[in-house]
């Protein structure tokens, strides 16, 4: 599901703002975590990302920080 804004390069978002969509690959793990959480409670706002991440267990935020901090796609 990542790959579907964060695989495009230069991609920016529409909705609500024009946003440009970040680099996951290579950011670290612990933010990555923190942002994911942020997102399932609410602290930090973004529809899409608030809707994906309420989905998310916190071995699936773990598992995707992992893949992401070690280089992973984009």
């Amino acid at each position: 599901m990542c790959q579907g804004c964060h695989g495009i390069a230069d991609f920016r978002t529409a909705y609500p703002d024009v946003y440009n969509v970040p680099k996951l690959g290579g950011q670290g793990a612990a933010y990555l975590v923190k942002a994911l959480q942020d997102y399932k409670s609410g602290a930090r706002k973004h529809p899409s990302m608030n809707g994906i991440a309420a989905g998310l267990s916190d071995q699936d935020m773990a598992d995707l920080a992992a893949y992401y901090a070690s280089g992973g796609t984009n």
